[in-house]
């Protein structure tokens, strides 16, 4: 193979990879692919939860779908957008990962966000794991209901965190409730976390979603 074409083909595959980076390159972008990774959603829900209007958020999904890493299908007057593939939701896992790792910002701001007397330091995915095995814990998940049908830990118990007083009757007193949600950056498991600490529950916020812990290592 002559050395010019093995150049061309390199610059065309390097091409096609700088597309996805390209594509990943905006925050509202990051935030929208963690939002469908848990559940398919139209530009107008996407927008609110966005805090963005129906046109931008348009013209991000447009260009996340240009290197297909989402998916869209009409439903009456609405598209609904979906993540393209598992392995999507995964980079997006591993892209947290490494900048958490790498990113001094980054870290020092997650974790004076959440690490607090209050216990929102986060469980660890190994430490979570063994107090699943052991079944000393309860696993909350405090996402939507409709996140939770499309894909959930197993054995996890579904409280919304919208529902979180009026499903008090359904926890534990006598062991800790481990609250997770949709990843590193996701709120929700905080707040449930705050709120059952207030009315006296041993409770704790684990990081992890379902796509960055490996659901058959999960105990049933």
């Amino acid at each position: 193979m002559s050395k010019s074409k093995s150049r061309t083909f390199k610059n065309a595959a390097y091409a096609h990879l700088a597309e996805v980076g390209k594509a990943l390159s905006s925050p509202a972008r990051l935030e929208i692919l963690e939002l469908l990774a848990q559940a398919p959603r139209t530009v107008e829900v996407l927008a609110g939860e966005i805090d963005q209007s129906v046109a931008n958020t348009s013209h991000h999904l447009q260009a996340l779908k240009r290197p297909q890493l989402v998916s869209a299908e009409r439903d009456g007057l609405h598209v609904v957008y979906s993540m393209a593939s598992a392995d999507v939701a995964r980079l997006l896992v591993h892209l947290q990962a490494v900048a958490t790792r790498h990113i001094a910002g980054l870290e020092k701001l997650t974790r004076e966000f959440f690490d607090d007397p209050a216990g929102l330091e986060p469980v660890d995915r190994d430490t979570l794991l063994e107090r699943l095995r052991a079944h000393d814990v309860t696993l909350l998940d405090v996402r939507p209901e409709r996140e939770f049908a499309e894909g959930h830990l197993p054995g996890a118990l579904s409280v919304p965190l919208p529902l979180l007083e009026s499903r008090l009757g359904d926890l534990p007193q006598d062991r800790t409730i481990v609250a997770y949600c949709r990843g590193p950056f996701c709120t929700l498991s905080a707040e449930a976390v705050r709120r059952l600490r207030e009315l006296g529950f041993d409770a704790r916020r684990s990081d992890v979603s379902v796509y960055s812990l490996d659901a058959a290592a999960v105990p049933a």
